[in-house]
Parts: C-alpha cells; sequence; structure tokens
C-alpha cells in the first residue's frame, strides 16, 4: 500500500528519517560522556520508546503517572517522571508501580516527601527522588543550594525513598532563536549547577543523576555537569524545532487531501482538530512559505501557480509535534512511499 492511499487526516512518520534521527541524538550523548533518557512525552507511543531504548538509551523520561504506568505494562523497566506526583491516590499507584521497576519521581518541598515514605512504606517500594532545582523555567523546583541540602537529608532519612539527584530542566532555552544566546544561557545554568554539585559533595551527599537538557541545547558540549539527557522533539523534529537549523529532520507528518481549489489557492481536510498549533502553525512541506489559515476542518494555502488538483494528497509538518500527537489515536509508519505498519499512541489523552 502507497502512502497516499492512506485515508485522510492521518498522522505519518517517515521511518528512515526517524531512525537517522534517534541514532544522531544518541551519538550526540556518546560524544558528551551522558547518558540517554529521552521523553516519552514527544510521542507517546512504547512502540517508538523500545526503539530508542535498542539505540542505546538508559531509560525513558515520562511526564505523568499515566504515562508511567503505560510504559511499565510494555515493560520497561527504568522510567523517571519529571513532574511531581502529589495526590494521596496517585502516590498509591506510583508505590505499587515501583515494584515493577526502577521507578523515579521529581520533589520540590518537604510535604510531598512525606507523603510519598508514606505510600513507599505502605506498598513495601523504593521510590528514587530527583530533588528540582530552579534552572529559569520559573516553574518547579527549590531556588537555593541551602534548600536543595535540607531536602536532600530528608529523603537520606526515609527507609523507602532513594536520593538520587538533580532533576535541572531548563526548557525555557529550548527554542532561543539565537544560537550564541542559547549556548551562553545554557553555560550559564551548566555553571549554576557545578555550583550546585560541588556544595552538595563538599556536604556528604554527592547527586549521582543529574537530568535534563532538551533538544534545542543537546549539542553543546555539558562540561561533565549532565549525566542524562531527556530530549524528545528530536525524534519527530517540527516546525517550532526546524526553524533552529539543528541537524535532526523533520518525521512527522499530516497526510491530507485537497479538497477545493482555487487559481491562487487550495483548501485541504485538515483542521485545528488535527494539528498542536501552540507553537504555530503547521506548514506545507516543501512550500514552507506558503501563508495559511485554519478552521476545525479545513486549512487553507495562498498558493499561486500550486499546480494542484482535487484528491491530491500533501503533507504537512506540524508547528508542535508533541501536542499534535496527542490529537491521534496511531502512527501511520512509512518508508519511502510504503505504508509499512502501524504503532498506537497508546499513552494519547494520559495527562494525569
Amino acid at each position: 500500500m502507497k502512502v497516499n492511499q492512506i485515508e485522510t487526516p492521518a498522522l505519518i512518520l517517515d521511518l528512515d528519517r526517524m531512525e537517522s534521527n534517534i541514532a544522531a541524538m544518541q551519538d550526540l550523548a556518546r560524544q558528551n560522556g551522558i547518558a540517554m533518557r529521552p521523553h516519552y512525552k514527544s510521542h507517546k507511543c512504547p512502540w517508538i520508546a523500545q526503539r530508542q531504548i535498542e539505540a542505546g538509551a538508559k531509560g525513558i523520561t515520562c511526564a505523568k503517572l499515566g504515562e508511567a504506568e503505560d510504559l511499565i505494562e510494555a515493560g520497561f523497566r527504568d522510567v523517571l517522571i519529571a513532574n511531581q506526583i502529589t495526590d494521596r491516590a496517585k502516590l498509591a499507584r506510583l508505590a505499587w508501580l515501583a515494584h515493577r521497576c526502577r521507578l523515579g519521581v521529581c520533589v520540590d518541598e518537604e510535604k510531598n516527601i512525606a507523603d510519598l515514605e508514606q505510600a513507599a512504606a505502605l506498598a513495601g517500594a523504593t521510590i528514587y527522588c530527583l530533588i528540582e532545582y530552579e534552572v529559569g523555567m520559573k516553574r518547579c523546583g527549590v531556588e537555593t543550594k541551602e534548600e536543595f541540602l535540607r531536602l536532600a537529608k530528608i529523603i537520606e532519612g526515609c527507609p523507602h525513598l532513594a536520593y538520587d539527584g538533580i532533576q535541572a530542566y531548563a526548557g525555557n532555552l529550548a527554542h532561543m532563536a539565537d544560537a550564541d544566546a542559547r549556548l551562553v544561557a545554557s553555560r550559564d545554568v551548566d555553571v549554576r549547577l557545578a555550583e550546585l554539585i560541588g556544595f552538595l559533595r563538599e556536604r556528604g551527599l554527592p547527586a549521582a543523576t543529574v537530568s535534563g537538557v532538551s533538544t534545542g541545547t543537546a549539542a553543546y558540549k555539558r562540561s561533565g555537569v549532565y549525566t542524562e539527557m531527556q530530549p524528545g522533539s528530536y525524534v519527530f523534529m517540527d516546525g517550532a524545532y526546524g526553524a533552529l537549523g539543528l541537524g535532526f529532520q523533520n518525521a512527522l507528518f499530516v497526510l491530507s487531501e485537497v479538497v477545493s481549489l482555487k487559481k491562487d489557492r487550495i483548501v485541504a481536510d485538515a483542521g485545528l482538530k488535527c494539528f498542536g498549533i501552540d507553537q504555530g502553525l503547521p506548514v506545507l512541506a516543501g512550500r514552507e512559505t506558503a501563508a495559511a489559515d485554519m478552521s476545525e476542518e479545513h486549512i487553507r494555502l495562498s498558493l499561486p501557480g500550486h499546480g494542484c488538483k482535487i484528491g491530491d494528497k500533501i503533507r504537512f509538518i506540524p508547528g508542535h509535534g508533541c501536542t499534535t500527537v496527542n490529537l491521534y489515536d496511531k502512527i501511520h509508519l512509512f518508508r519511502r512511499d510504503e505504508a509499512v505498519g502501524i504503532a498506537e499512541v497508546v499513552s494519547r489523552g494520559k495527562s494525569w
């Protein structure tokens, strides 16, 4: 079956490009002397996560407990939830999951640590804790070395928790358009982290793990600071990251059909319900400068001399791959022009 025979709108994935992206990021990690822990939220697909493990990743990062449950059910044995889990019912689920794999979670305050210890004790499990350090996101995380040390000591005193180190994800730098400014800001984060690492080591609580780094900053030498990195979007790329010239290839597309046209424009059957547009509108592959506007069910392109006809299949690069994937139940896989299979988006909608 040819890829253009797939009914539209459909999410399609070029396997050759995806595999090239996975290999390239794994090589970057190897060159920098750090481990890969790619982020599941970008694809929400255990089949793709397994390809990343086979390429050399040590484990998988995810965003939510529901994603972790799917990963562990699929057989993954090293999972980090790179966020805080505070709800008591979720903590009970988390603790029982910790029987089945090496399960990590982020913390940034004392009560959450106490609740985690209680849940782990009831389950008879061990939960690994990374303390989140605020490095510019202005979201979660402790803001001083002293507060970090205080929480590390509390975790060390909990029989069912393991102090594992530092979560330091500077996602605010990921899409900085100026590459030089992005590099300088990343090095500033490295300096702050190095200071924290030295501070903890001097006080007898060294950080075994320092986790972070995004697709947008993965190419920079990490100066021996990070032990693992958590890029996600590199596996697919998208319009927002593509504008940065990072060297990865657009592998993910929305396949759409031309349903109406005039001399200077075309209308296709993929609208707002088919794309995550929080980081920009989709663009037509190969004609990226074509102006677009969208409604719920359609996208209209200003395209003088387009040469299209009704029924033609065209491919769009999503503005944001992560939020686009979350709109689909499945991804159609292809090599060159042949459709070769389907990967289920198992964790679609798992925002809890």
